[in-house]
């Protein structure tokens, strides 16, 4: 993996894949303790808002244990690809979050 020069992290979740939920959490938290990543920011993108029975954000936020974090800016925002719903909403706020980071 290469992590230098590295601002911002994308995570992508599935959320309509309640049964991997517990998996995405796992994976995250392991590039969250990376030293080089140390100071990035963090943008989870739950996507699949399109289907009903989808994860609410309020949902993948807890299952990932987003406000546990403390150490890093972080953002999540609810999309789906394949409507291109929230896609634009959420690189704004990613791009506001690098220029407004002091350093």
């Amino acid at each position: 993996c290469y992590y230098g020069n590295t601002n911002a992290i994308i995570y992508v979740v599935d959320s309509m894949d309640r049964d991997r939920i517990g998996v995405a959490k796992k994976e995250l938290l392991s590039v969250l303790e990376e030293e080089e990543l140390k100071d990035t920011i963090l943008l989870v993108m739950a996507n699949k808002q399109d289907q009903k029975e989808a994860l609410s954000e309020a949902e993948v936020s807890e299952a990932l244990g987003l406000h546990a974090i403390k150490d890093r800016q972080w953002h999540i925002c609810k999309t789906s690809a394949l409507k291109n719903q929230g896609l634009e909403e959420a690189m704004d706020w990613l791009v506001n979050a690098v220029q407004s980071k002091p350093g």
